[in-house]
């Protein structure tokens, strides 16, 4: 098996069109893939770590080695299933060549919960997106650095952006500062917020990543910066509005943890 590509690593399930078949008997599939589902507590299955999972790997998430009873190809990505000691296992990472029966040992990283493929047609319990694969007793590829940077704790902003002129505020809509400010209280509730795009991270686990800000709040702490997530694509300097659920204390596990951010959002370009 080969490594995983570091470009295919950097995007990171990137599942937005993916119309693969797969490799045991079963439907093809062929629709646009829109994904969901909730991220897991911790790395490692929603009853327990498996009794045959080795200890924590370098970065922290355990490591399970077994044969691959099942795998099938969507565009750049590879799903399997693996057989562990405390059961089967569902991963999926940027394309690798692997066949039924190979042994391959995987981190648990990045665990969901209930996902939902809409391309494969299919519910997957548990699924990990992990981005360390490959053959029983090969080296598996280091954390690739985007995840390190898009998925820093807190609001985890593009390195270095800052918009330092004010954005307007949409009509009834709040500010970056006041959406921090007031995350506890607006925690479920529906907001409107205008900004600027300083960072876009496309297709990771189902959804667009994008950070905004609107020149409020104090990047010493973060508070300048919002991460919102949605199917809608936007470009780095657009002036976007977003309305959407404001969620907080986020952790998908993998270094992706936010104090508070804007799910599910929908994107109006000025």
């Amino acid at each position: 098996m080969t490594d995983i590509r570091a470009t295919a690593l950097c995007a990171l399930l990137s599942l937005g069109v993916i119309g693969g078949c797969s490799k045991q008997a079963g439907p093809a599939a062929a629709a646009q893939e829109t994904g969901g589902g909730q991220a897991a507590s911790a790395a490692a299955p929603a009853q327990s770590s498996p009794a045959g999972a080795r200890a924590a790997s370098q970065q922290g998430a355990p490591l399970v080695t077994g044969p691959v009873l099942e795998t099938m190809n969507a565009s750049n990505y590879t799903y399997v299933r693996v057989k562990t000691e405390a059961g089967d296992v569902w991963a999926a990472s940027g394309e690798f060549k692997v066949a039924v029966g190979d042994r391959v040992t995987l981190a648990l990283e990045m665990p969901m919960e209930n996902f939902h493929s809409e391309t494969l047609k299919r519910d997957f319990p548990l699924i990990y997106f992990t981005t360390r694969i490959g053959r029983e007793g090969e080296a598996l590829p280091a954390m690739p650095a985007m995840m390190s940077a898009h998925g820093q704790s807190g609001a985890g902003p593009a390195a270095g952006a800052q918009v330092t002129e004010p954005v307007q505020p949409a009509p009834g809509g709040m500010t970056v500062a006041r959406v921090w400010a007031d995350r506890k209280s607006l925690a479920g509730k529906t907001v409107i917020v205008r900004g600027k795009v300083v960072k876009f991270n496309g297709g990771i686990m189902g959804r667009n990543w994008i950070h905004i800000q609107d020149g409020t709040g104090a990047a010493a702490d973060g508070t300048h910066d919002l991460l919102v997530t949605s199917d809608a694509a936007a470009a780095v300097g657009d002036v976007i509005t977003v309305t959407g659920t404001v969620a907080i204390d986020k952790d998908f596990t993998a270094g992706y943890a936010y104090a508070v951010l804007i799910e599910n959002a929908k994107i109006e370009v000025k």
